[in-house]
């Protein structure tokens, strides 16, 4: 038996809303989650972590991620999702869907097949929850790192194979000839996402209105912008209450653009995400992003052409960004990498927070967001 003391537990209130608890301890058996008890009611046999004031907050949830520490999903692997899930883990994340590319469609389903592998073995590490689909049903107009001659229709035959492995699928709504494709996603549970589009406003807004998509890709970024006359998809995303991912690194996204879009949702329906390529974690040199060559220095990944290429960025990071960025309270920053990706992923009752039951996914860091424990399915797995 696990138990953590002395640390202010960021936990779902009566309404559902994370708050910050300091009293009592959380005891975890098993691989899942027991409750809290007084401190004077602690187990006699329990492991005992003190987490010296600091904050425990359900392990962090990443729903897209292309690589870190020299590996890539597109890689098709064992040991790139390996060494993703570790580095992952040491960054508070404890659940992520490593994310395709719009590569060649073999290469595709070849990385698809090792994530459909990972999530029987499970790495040792952060947990495998299936896949993200970033393309290759994208508008060549809004590519952005992505390969043009990689894209193609919308062809559900194409994903149906990999129905159980694919969670997220990121297209262009303007692209489709109709909605049938993702009604097809729908009724399998797979997200759509709207993403590497030129759709107007209106499309958009249709998308979500009428045809129930309820995510955005990574918001500014590879979408028509912002305007008075011509809102475009970033103006659908402020106006609908669908989620909107967004790479808070200050590189993808001004501070004020971060600001922007926690004000226009009210604080919800935002998910944190990296979006980092197998450089992050490595440091300034070249790399690569789907075949094509990348070149790092600090926080900026580029093609040659000066395209922006993913993010260096690790999950806290984001986390500490966005909350210096915005000034919310931080218990409602972890539920854009906790609860509101696991509510999407339908894991929710899984996973996602600290409540009876749940498993036992959990990091603990201080004020600078710095990872100190990683703990997960009841084992400590990262001491930093």
């Amino acid at each position: 038996m696990l138990a953590i003391q002395n640390g202010k537990f960021i936990v779902p209130n009566e309404a559902g809303d994370f708050v910050v608890r300091q009293e009592g301890v959380l005891l975890c058996e098993g691989e899942n989650i027991k409750g809290f008890v007084a401190e004077g009611d602690l187990p006699k046999n329990a492991e005992v972590i003190d987490a010296q004031g600091n904050y425990v907050a359900p392990g962090f949830l990443n729903v897209h991620i292309h690589g870190c520490a020299g590996a890539d999903t597109m890689d098709g692997t064992e040991e790139a999702l390996a060494r993703m899930a570790r580095l992952q883990a040491q960054t508070g994340v404890t659940g992520f869907l490593p994310t395709t590319m719009t590569c060649r469609w073999h290469e595709v389903e070849d990385a698809l097949a090792t994530v459909m592998e990972a999530m029987e073995s499970q790495p040792v590490g952060a947990r495998v929850l299936g896949a993200h689909m970033e393309g290759p049903f994208i508008s060549p107009a809004k590519k952005g790192a992505q390969a043009e001659e990689n894209i193609r229709q919308a062809d559900y035959k194409l994903v149906k194979p990999w129905e159980k492995v694919v969670k997220i699928i990121t297209l262009a709504p303007e692209e489709l000839p109709d909605y049938d494709f993702v009604d097809k996603c729908h009724a399998a549970d797979i997200t759509v996402s709207i993403g590497h589009t030129a759709a107007d406003y209106d499309t958009a807004v249709n998308a979500v209105k009428d045809h129930g998509i309820h995510h955005f890709t990574h918001v500014y970024n590879a979408m028509t912008g912002f305007s008075h006359r011509a809102p475009g998809v970033v103006g659908a995303a402020f106006d609908t209450d669908a989620n909107c991912e967004i790479i808070a690194d200050n590189v993808h996204s001004h501070p004020a653009a971060q600001r922007l879009l926690y004000h226009a949702k009210g604080g919800k329906n935002i998910v944190l995400i990296t979006d980092s390529l197998r450089a992050c974690g490595l440091g300034d040199g070249p790399s690569e992003l789907g075949g094509q060559e990348v070149f790092v220095k600090g926080e900026l990944a580029t093609l040659k052409d000066g395209t922006i290429a993913g993010s260096v960025a690790t999950m806290n990071r984001c986390v500490k960004i966005f909350w210096e960025n915005t000034g919310a309270e931080l218990p409602q920053i972890i539920e854009m990498v906790t609860k509101t990706p696991a509510q999407e992923l339908a894991l929710y009752e899984e996973v996602g927070s600290l409540e009876i039951g749940k498993r036992a996914d959990i990091v603990i860091f201080d004020e600078d967001v710095q990872i100190h424990k990683t703990v997960i399915g009841g084992k400590v797995y990262y001491h930093g």
